[in-house]
């Protein structure tokens, strides 16, 4: 058996905890490979909406198997939060839910680490989430993080000479702190933590690919987010790109099979980074208006534009994305005229790659299309589309070289068109 893989190719907010719901019928297991809190996934269905942040989104359906794997850094307050929520919500966490020990802990100081480091940055500033996710990372591949195993081998020690650490640095940068509070409901956290199964995941993940179980791998944020191959210096701090669920899961790269690849009908982007294709007009803020394009953890206000088929190229590539999947289709709906990015001017000169450096002197070469202008949230057959959506699917793929399986007209789980029996 191979696993599969469920992956954004945008910036991030592209859909994927909806998708990986509706697809989890289908798989015995859902497996969560990077990321931490600041990834909200948002989930519509029997006229309740649910935002998951570290738990995989398999996990409302069905009672399947659900892994926090390695790559995942975790922080026990607000995993505890979202937890006890679900549970409240009627499901069984403590039985389907599965942790792994080398996953990394995400500490009361690593939050005001976070801060600290952005407040340096003045005007710079990446625009994190605040949740501690960067300075996690950077205690992990610095060699000094602290791991859920730790929890149970000589933790009390190991975590004060992390947190001593931590304070020496916040010291250093002249932040004064008191983290009693926080640090009172952390340790807390940890005995809840607790409860949960506690695995070697690189060996349970492969004796169920071994036992012929089927695997879905969640990833979270998206490829343009990527620490290697992002928008970098504005990107997150882990692989959000295919191999990352190798690295994040203990997954042999012989194992991977299908990837699906999700993106939004336009473009998203929040915090700060460039977006060659972002609209400061109307139009940009009509398309937040009516897609909700607001951030599931922070709030803030996403940054809209039309689609990039030069980035979208890129990750595709980048990922060996086999089937695409389109969000937010429905968005669209009202515009007269769409327009596609299929190339960059770049100082003059016109390219279809994707370049170094896309903060300065790129010009977003744009094809106009005729727009649908028809309310496609009650479409449940692809035999509904109208003609200038089918024009619109039709240009994507000639362009991408990839088949859209499977396309989203609503938020609702129950608002997603399969084509793949239809073809």
């Amino acid at each position: 058996m191979k696993v599969d893989v469920l992956l954004g190719l945008q910036w991030g907010d592209e859909g994927k905890g909806k998708v990986v719901d509706v697809l989890t019928p289908h798989y015995d297991v859902v497996a969560r490979f990077q990321g931490g809190p600041n990834a909200g996934h948002t989930l519509e269905f029997e006229e309740k909406k649910y935002v998951l942040r570290s738990i995989p989104s398999g996990i409302f359906q069905h009672g399947q198997i659900n892994i926090i794997g390695n790559g995942v850094v975790l922080d026990p307050v607000l995993f505890m939060d979202e937890a006890e929520s679900l549970m409240h919500s009627g499901v069984d966490l403590k039985h389907v839910l599965k942790i792994s020990k080398k996953a990394h802990l995400i500490m009361p100081t690593h939050r005001l680490l976070d801060a600290a480091y952005e407040k340096l940055k003045g005007d710079a500033k990446i625009g994190t989430t605040g949740k501690g996710i960067g300075p996690t990372y950077t205690d992990k591949v610095s060699r000094n993080g602290l791991r859920i195993g730790d929890i149970f081998c000589n933790f009390d020690e190991k975590y004060r000479i992390a947190k001593n650490r931590h304070l020496n640095l916040l010291n250093a940068l002249g932040e004064a702190v008191d983290i009693a509070e926080a640090e009172a409901k952390w340790l807390g956290a940890i005995e809840y933590l607790k409860q949960y199964d506690i695995i070697d995941s690189e060996f349970v993940v492969n004796k169920y690919l071994s036992e012929g179980k089927k695997i879905l791998c969640e990833g979270a944020q998206g490829s343009m987010l990527d620490v290697d191959f992002g928008s970098y210096p504005f990107v997150t701090s882990s692989n959000t790109v295919c191999a990352g669920a190798c690295a994040g899961l203990g997954v042999a790269p012989n194992k991977i099979g299908e990837v699906y690849g999700i993106f939004k009908a336009y473009c998203t982007r929040v915090g700060s980074g460039p977006f060659p294709t972002e609209l400061h007009d109307e139009t940009g803020a009509k398309i937040r208006d009516i897609g909700h394009e607001y951030g599931a953890v922070t709030g803030r206000e996403r940054r809209c534009g039309w689609i990039d088929l030069v980035a979208l190229r890129y990750t595709i590539m980048l990922n060996g994305v086999t089937q695409l999947i389109m969000m937010k289709s429905d968005v669209l709906d009202g515009f007269e005229t769409v327009k596609v990015c299929n190339a960059y001017r770049v100082n003059g000169v016109e390219t279809r790659d994707f370049p170094y450096d896309i903060e300065h002197g790129i010009e977003p070469v744009y094809t106009e299309m005729e727009g649908w202008n028809v309310d496609m949230t009650s479409i449940t057959s692809p035999d509904q589309f109208p003609r200038q959506f089918k024009d619109y699917i039709s240009y994507l793929e000639k362009e991408l070289n990839v088949p859209i399986t499977i396309i989203s007209v609503g938020p609702d789980r129950k608002q997603t068109i399969d084509l793949r029996n239809n073809r």
